[in-house]
C-alpha cells in the first residue's frame, strides 16, 4: 500500500512475526480488521510485527463476489482501504504472480501464520472462533503470540479456518462463465408514467435498497458514469437491491435508449417516460431537482432518500453508501 516492496529481512528485528492473508472484499476479513488493527498495536512495542498480505488474482474476482463490499481486491482499491481503516502495519500485495501464498498456503481469507525469533511457524490457523464483529478479541492468535513472548509451546497450533476462499489466478473459469450469462441476459425499456415513478419513489412495495438513476443518450456525464451503475449493479443485485433507470429521452428516441442500454448490458429495470414533457418527469421524481442530468436517488424499503444527487455520483462513495446501509452490510 506505501508503493514499497517487502521480504522477510525487513522483520529481522521482531521477536515475532504475525503474517496474516487477508484482503478488501470478503466479509469474514471485514469482520477481523478492526481486531488486526487491535493486534498490531497492542503487540508493537513488545517486538511483535504484524504484516497483512492479500493474496487473490484480481481476474479471479467477479463483481458477484463484492456484494459485502465497497472494493475489489487491485492493489489501487487496497491503498484505498488501508486509508480508511488507518492500518499501522504493511498491507501487501501479492495477486499478480501469487508466490508468497503459494509458498505459505493459506486456503481463506483471513488465514494466520506467527513464527518465533527464529522463523520456525509456531501458529497457523484463525484469529479466533466469533466472526461477528464485538464477539471476539483475537484470543487464539493472543494466545499463541503470547506463549511465543514467554517462549512457551503454543498449546492449540493448528485451528481450522473459515472464511472466503483464495482467488487463484488460474481459477477464473467461473468468472468468465458469469460474466457470459450476464452478457446473454435480456435488456429491456418499458414505458413509466408518472405515477408509476411516483410509486418507485415510494418503494412501498419492495424490500429493497432501490438505486434509481435519470439519464438521457443525449447527456454526457449520464453516458460517463453508465458503465459504473452496471458494476454496483452486478456487485449488489445478490443482495436485497435493485437499479433502476429512467430515460428522460423523447419517445422517439426509445430505439437509440434501448440500444445503448443494450451496449451497456445493463439488465437491470429500465425504463423512459411516456410523455415528452420533461417538467412532468422532474415534478414526479422530485420537485426539489433542478432538472440537470443526470440525477440519482438511493431509497430505502418504505420511501426514505437516503442521497440524492444532480450530477453523476462517485462510485466508491455510492459503493460505501449502500454496503454501508442497515438493509445491506458487510457482514453475514
Amino acid at each position: 500500500m506505501d508503493g514499497k516492496t517487502y521480504s522477510l529481512k525487513d522483520f529481522d528485528k521482531a521477536s515475532v512475526l504475525v503474517i496474516i492473508f487477508s484482503c478488501n472484499h470478503c466479509p469474514t476479513a471485514q469482520a477481523y480488521e478492526d481486531r488486526i488493527i487491535a493486534l498490531a498495536n497492542d503487540y508493537k512495542s513488545r517486538g511483535v510485527d504484524l504484516v497483512m498480505i492479500s493474496p487473490n488474482a484480481v481476474k479471479a474476482l467477479n463483481y458477484s463476489e463484492l456484494g459485502y463490499s465497497d472494493m475489489g481486491d487491485s492493489y489501487e482499491e487496497m491503498k484505498l482501504r488501508a486509508a480508511d481503516k488507518r492500518f499501522t502495519f504493511p498491507y501487501l500485495y501479492d495477486g499478480d504472480e501469487q508466490k508468497t501464498a503459494l509458498a505459505y498456503g493459506p486456503v481463506a481469507t483471513p488465514h494466520c501464520f506467527v513464527f518465533d525469533r527464529n522463523r520456525i511457524l509456531r501458529y497457523a490457523g484463525r484469529i479466533d472462533a466469533s466472526e461477528k464483529p464485538g464477539t471476539g478479541k483475537g484470543e487464539d492468535i493472543r494466545n499463541a503470540i503470547e506463549a511465543l513472548l514467554a517462549r512457551t509451546s503454543v498449546k492449540n497450533p493448528v485451528t481450522k479456518v473459515f472464511g472466503c476462499s483464495v482467488k487463484w489466478s488460474w481459477k477464473d473459469a467461473y468468472t468468465q462463465r458469469l460474466y457470459k450469462q450476464w452478457s446473454e441476459l435480456p435488456v429491456t425499456l418499458g414505458e413509466i408514467d408518472v405515477q408509476g415513478i411516483k410509486d418507485l419513489i415510494k418503494n412501498t412495495s419492495s424490500d429493497k435498497l432501490r438505486l434509481i438513476n435519470i439519464w438521457a443518450t443525449w447527456c454526457g456525464p449520464c453516458i460517463t458514469e453508465f458503465p459504473d451503475l452496471v458494476i454496483i449493479d452486478r456487485m449488489y443485485r445478490g443482495r436485497p437491491f435493485e437499479f433502476i433507470t429512467i430515460s428522460a429521452d423523447k419517445q422517439a428516441k426509445k430505439t437509440d435508449a434501448l440500444k445503448f442500454l443494450q451496449k451497456q448490458q445493463a439488465s437491470n429495470k429500465n425504463y423512459i417516460f411516456n410523455k415528452d414533457d420533461v417538467y412532468e418527469l422532474i415534478e414526479a421524481v422530485d420537485p426539489s431537482w433542478k432538472g440537470a442530468l443526470p440525477y440519482t436517488l438511493l431509497i430505502e424499503p418504505g420511501g426514505k432518500i437516503v442521497y440524492k444527487k444532480q450530477d453523476t455520483i462517485d462510485p466508491h462513495e455510492m459503493k460505501k453508501l449502500i454496503v454501508g446501509n442497515k438493509y445491506i452490510g458487510r457482514y453475514y
